[in-house]
Formats: C-alpha cells, structure tokens, sequence
C-alpha cells in the first residue's frame, strides 16, 4: 500500500492544526494506511524526511498557503482545509488516496491563468482563512495558480510581493473589510465577500475571470475605472464599511481595555487617581484611558472613511473622529464622522478636475485639506450635540438597565450571536457591542461574548451527551467545536448547523439567549472583546466572575439539551431536516 504523506498548516490556528493531524493519524491507523504527517509553522512543527516524500504514493495538504507543494514533484497535492478534516477525516482521506496520485490537473479551459488574492473579515479570525483555503482549492481543481495573502488578527501572512502581483493575471479580493489597493494599480481586480469564496469558489474564480475591471492608480480618475468592480460595488455599503472601521477599532479596545484591568489589579480601584501618580497601577491607567481608549473613536472614524474612499479618507475621518470625541459624541459621532468624511472624499475625488501633472496634489493635499474643513465643520455645528445626546441617553439608558430591560437586551443580542454565526447579524450585535465599550458601557459585551461562546461549545457537548444524534466525523469535531468555542470563535458551530440547520440553529439562539440573559441579569460586565475563556483570570477584566460562569455553563447546557431533543438520529439528520 502507497505511503500518504499529509502536511497540515499551524501557524495562529495551531490548535486546531494539531487536532487535524491528531485526526489524520488515527483514521489511517485505524484502516493500515501507512501515512507520514507533517505539522508546519507551529510549537513541535516536524518536517517530512526525504525518504517519506520519495516513496509516497498521494499527497494531501491541509490548511493555507503553499506548504511548499514544489517538494513533491510530479505528485499532485490534494487540498483540503482544516475545518474538512476535522468534520469527515475519513472522506478527506478517500479524495487524497484516489485523486492525489492521478495524472496532474488539466489545464484551466486551456488557459491557467495567476491569481493572487487577499482574504480578510472583521476579526480576522475564522473566515479569513476559511475563504483562503476555499479558493486555494478552487484554483488547484480549476488548473490555475494561486497565492493567497490572509490578513488576518495577527496582521498579514504569506504577503504577496511586487513581483507576484506584477506576474499575475488577476487580483481577486474577498474581503468583509477595506483593503488597501494600491499596490494593485493596474491589474485586473475583483473584489467581494469571504462568504461568496467559502460558499463558491470555484464560481467565484470563473465569475472573477469574466467581470474584473482595471484598478486605476492612486489619485487617478476612478470616473472611467472604478476602484470596485460592479459585482462587488453593489455589494460593499455601509455594514461594509462599518466593519471595516470596527476591525481596525478593536485593537485598541483590547489593548486599552486589558491595561485598565491591570492597572486596578496593580494599584486598587483608585489606581488612576491622581494622587497615585507616578506608581505603576497609575502608569498602566494612563497608558490604556488616556492612550489606548483616547483613539478609538479616531480610529473608527477614519477606516470608515478609508473603507469608503481609500486612502484619502483616512485623515479627514480620523480628525472629524478626534473632534467627535471631543464633543462627547463618542462612537456614534464617529460613526456619523466616518461616513460624513468618506463619502465627502470621494465625491471630491470624482469632481475635482485638475491637469495631469497636478494630479498627484489631490491625495496629498487638496482631498485631505477640503474634505477635513466639510467634516470639521459639520460635525461641529450640525452633528455634534444632537449626537452627544443621543449617545448620552443610550448611555444612561445602558448603565441603569436592570430587571427586565436588562432580561430583554440580554436575550436579543445573544440570540443574534447564535442566528447566523459569524454573519452579518452577528457582526452587528458584536461591532455594536465593542463601540459601547469606548463610552464606558461594558455590560452588552458581556452578553455577546458569552452568547457567542455558547453555540460550539453546547454542540461539543450534545455530542457527549447524545452520541447517537451525530455522525462519527461530527463526534470527532465536538472536541474542535470546544476549543473554538472557549476562544470565542462562534463559527466553530457552523458545520453542525449546515448538516442540519431547522433543527440545530434553533437550539443554538435558545442556548445563546439564555447566556445573555442571564449575563446581564446578574450584572456581568467584559471590559474586552475578544478571548473568551482566556480573559476570565485577568484580574477585574469580568465583574461577578462567578456569574458569568454561570451564565455560560446554563446556555451551554440548554444548547445541548435542545439539540438532543430536536435532533433525529444519526441517519435522520445526515438526510436534512
């Protein structure tokens, strides 16, 4: 029997890598598959022998990037991403043994073309990578070459260089958030979703082909070329470009949000007075209230505008961000700064006409310079005050909800965490979440993090519980769906949901809206917004630590409960609802 080899790619994801090897492992042992198993770009990464990679038979890659296919010669390397092996080991181990060692792919329709693409979410987490790997396989089974940059939570991997994007014939870009295309100036560029990548991607390379339009350069005449392609045009509006200032935003509610929770555990709950000056607890307040939390209004204010405008919108957005925050208009006047300073931007950018050799001021000068003075002066007399009172209402409102208003606020955004995992319905309960935390509202954060935790990690135990209700690749993926689930990685329930989804995604909304409720009922707090599990020891980073323990253990419980009672057997639910 031919030797398999598989590489599987760590890197951030390292955990679930492991756990995809450790799958691997056991489902060749289990039918005399002799297999050697490579893990890369992670703790304990060991690299193949020569000898392993001289007497294979197939080959089967796991995760993104190129896992330096080029070793294996006229082997041709089978796909497949880390979610696949974890939900169906045994059918990703059938593809690789009769299609890896098959004559190499045929060409592309007899064109292959070279494709480089950027994939990128919000959080930069889950559906970044899921997109990265759903086009590299699209591209593999298509005949065509592909490089695939990830910009993900941790910044850029695998960078596409100025040599690779000047060789290749098409720039595709599916993205959730803005991403910078200058570099692109030039190619043929297409842009969209993660969710079209991961839903199709071997449509969406066809459809990418056929309909990419010419990047113009920087401070260019976008009349004649749009920077969008149509397609994707009509897809990117303002929950786009919200988003977009949302992912650059947390960073700093994460940075600043963490160093107040160590200043209070250094220095006391007066760490920040000013008599305190000068000690460490006082230091680290400075540092993350008058640093870190100082921008990120700013900060929200001016990717909204670059989501909308490019570059050029960036310094109009984040002035009239900064100036947003001085009215006390918070994260709604940044918002409205965003979108005020962006839009203005670009109708700028669109009309003003100006010779050829001056047209490299408009960027540098003349853009920033009118679009800052429109911003500046709406967001001082028109903007301003209504919205600093509004937002001064929503925050009273928030900080003494109790009883029912805090029952009710509880069940609806741990409800929207649960309803589409991932989605747009639960970006916007998280992105709402995270831009109350720069006014001080830290209770709904609580309410989504723990809601959002609950979906995986109620599956992971209904698969304990009622073993008969999944299949066996869907009990192997419970122990995944846990890991995902104490990261604060909803997406980690979507292959359970997709297998059966009338019956499941109801138990996960009931399962979330309980940990809501229950969180804020019991006065939770979450001065960070993301970590699930590995933030609950910082000190005074969660109020009534014992309580939103609670919370998530009754929503995990009720999660598992209600998948077991709805869910048919095994059989039932692998033929659909």
């Amino acid at each position: 029997m031919a030797r398999l080899l598989a590489v599987v790619e760590g890197g951030e994801r390292s955990t679930l890598a492991v756990l995809a090897l450790e799958a691997l492992r056991k489902a060749a042992a289990r039918r005399n598959q002799p297999i050697a198993l490579e893990l890369r770009g992670a703790p304990g990464a060991n690299p193949l022998p020569e000898d392993a990679i001289r007497d294979a038979g197939a080959v089967l890659l796991v995760g993104a990037g190129d896992l330096d296919a080029r070793r294996f010669g006229a082997l041709r390397p089978v796909r497949a991403a880390i979610e696949e092996v974890l939900t169906d080991v045994d059918g990703v181990l059938d593809r690789a043994l009769a299609d890896a060692a098959a004559a190499p792919a045929a060409p592309a329709a007899g064109n292959p073309k070279t494709i480089v693409a950027v994939t990128s979410c919000p959080t930069g987490i889950a559906h970044t990578f899921m997109a990265a790997e759903g086009l590299q396989a699209a591209a593999q089974a298509l005949g065509h070459a592909i490089r695939v940059e990830t910009q993900g939570s941790v910044g850029a991997r695998d960078t596409l260089t100025a040599s690779e994007i000047a060789q290749a014939d098409l720039v595709l870009i599916a993205a959730d958030t803005g991403v910078d295309r200058a570099r692109f100036a030039g190619k043929q560029v297409y842009a969209t979703t993660t969710k079209a990548a991961i839903r199709d991607g071997k449509g969406l390379i066809a459809t990418a082909l056929a309909e990419a339009r010419v990047q113009p350069a920087a401070g260019a005449d976008s009349g004649a070329a749009p920077a969008r392609p149509e397609a994707a045009e009509r897809q990117a509006g303002a929950y786009k470009h919200l988003m977009t200032g949302v992912s650059f935003m947390l960073p700093f509610v994460v940075a600043g949000g963490l160093l107040i929770a160590l200043a209070f555990a250094v220095g006391g709950i007066d760490a920040m007075a000013p008599g305190n000056a000068g000690t460490l607890g006082y230091a680290l307040g400075q540092i993350g209230a008058k640093g870190a939390f100082a921008l990120i209004v700013p900060a929200l204010a001016g990717y909204i505008a670059y989501s909308i405008s490019d570059r050029p919108g960036i310094a109009p957005g984040m002035i009239g961000g900064m100036l947003a925050a001085n009215l006390q208009a918070g994260f709604l006047g940044g918002i409205a700064a965003g979108f005020i300073a962006g839009y203005t931007t670009r109708f700028l950018n669109r009309h003003i006409r100006l010779p050829r050799n001056l047209e490299g001021l408009k960027p540098v000068l003349i853009l920033p310079l009118l679009a800052t003075t429109l911003t500046g002066l709406l967001m001082i007399y028109v903007v301003g005050v209504p919205v600093a009172a509004a937002l001064a209402a929503l925050t009273g409102w928030l900080k003494g909800m109790q009883g029912a208003s805090a029952l009710v606020l509880g069940l609806v955004l741990g409800g929207m965490m649960a309803i589409d995992m991932g989605g747009p319905i639960n970006k916007a309960a998280y992105a709402s979440a995270a831009a109350l935390l720069s006014s001080g509202v830290d209770a709904p954060m609580a309410a989504v993090m723990l809601g959002g935790m609950t979906p995986p990690l109620g599956l992971a135990l209904a698969t304990r519980l009622f073993p008969a209700r999944f299949t066996a690749p869907e009990r192997e993926a419970g122990g995944a769906a846990a890991v995902l689930g104490a990261a604060f990685i909803t997406e980690g329930a979507i292959p359970f949901a997709a297998a059966d989804p009338l019956r499941v995604i109801p138990a996960l909304v009931a399962g979330s809206s309980v940990a809501g409720a229950l969180a804020l009922s019991l006065g939770v707090t979450l001065k960070v917004p993301h970590g699930g599990l590995f933030i609950l020891p910082i000190p005074n980073a969660v109020t009534h630590l014992g309580a939103a323990i609670l919370a998530l253990v009754a929503g995990t419980v009720v999660t598992a409960v209600t998948v077991g009672l709805l869910k048919k057997g095994a059989a039932g639910a692998a033929s659909g609802a």
